[in-house]
């Protein structure tokens, strides 16, 4: 796709006219048509504030530029980088600071990154090569070797999981298939729609939340999303604090002191 192709396509997929992309972007409605018609080639600051104005993630501010043969303009760390070590140090402080509550990072692709330790009463039961850093969390969720034989309400938690799959097709058709042709429950599903899952702990009902670095100028950091599980009413935050109470409790026990 040239440049004026994939300007067009991003501002009709959001439903944003010449008009108000014109003026978002500090430019007239004629310029902004020569641009998309190819009569006119923009500079790179234009095709920045355009970017900017679509409200486009900066992986596809990025190839915006690069479609428009500038360089990138947003760079793109490894974790590991040095210059992302105060990201690290902040989301091991948030994940640890959602105990006894579940809560994970993960990439653009919902590849596990971290997690911290009341992830695993969610997990428990499931195949290893489904779980831990670099594995799938939708994929865990929803094969029939993961999460899906413990999930009470399949239906309604799979179509949640997959709407989120709009640009990862082959991830989508891949879960597509693992899901049974099953009915939602009848009746009112709340404010929200949970997860219900069964535990050594009985049934726990889980609202999710997605964090994201909001004014993050690097693409890894603004792909990253930090989900946490909280519960859905008390019996299940009863259940989440007895399972860490049970882990500590084990720890100590098995701690060099004790032995």
């Amino acid at each position: 796709m040239d440049f004026p192709c994939m300007l067009r396509d991003r501002r009709t997929r959001r439903h944003v006219s010449q008009l108000d992309l014109a003026l978002r972007a500090g430019t007239t409605q004629r310029h902004l048509s020569f641009i998309e018609s190819g009569r006119s080639v923009p500079g790179r600051n234009m095709v920045v504030r355009l970017a900017e104005s679509l409200e486009l993630p900066l992986r596809e501010r990025n190839e915006l530029l690069l479609t428009a043969g500038y360089a990138p303009a947003y760079p793109e760390s490894s974790l590991d980088d040095p210059v992302l070590a105060p990201v690290r140090t902040a989301i091991d402080s948030i994940l640890r600071g959602y105990l006894p509550y579940p809560a994970l990072v993960v990439d653009r692709g919902g590849d596990l990154i971290t997690a911290n330790d009341a992830f695993d009463l969610i997990t428990e039961g499931a195949a290893d090569e489904l779980v831990g850093p670099g594995t799938n969390i939708y994929r865990l969720a929803l094969h029939p070797h993961g999460l899906a034989p413990r999930i009470l309400n399949l239906a309604e938690w799979a179509r949640h999981i997959l709407v989120r799959l709009v640009h990862l097709d082959e991830l989508r058709t891949e879960l597509t298939g693992y899901v049974p042709d099953l009915e939602p429950s009848a009746g009112q599903l709340g404010f929200a729609v949970p997860l219900r899952l069964r535990s050594p702990y009985g049934e726990l009902r889980l609202m999710t939340t997605v964090t994201t670095f909001a004014t993050a100028v690097d693409v890894t950091l603004a792909e990253l999303k930090l989900e946490a599980f909280l519960p859905a009413d008390p019996t299940t935050a009863e259940a989440l604090s007895a399972a860490a109470a049970a882990v500590a409790c084990s720890a100590a026990t098995q701690a060099p002191g004790n032995m």
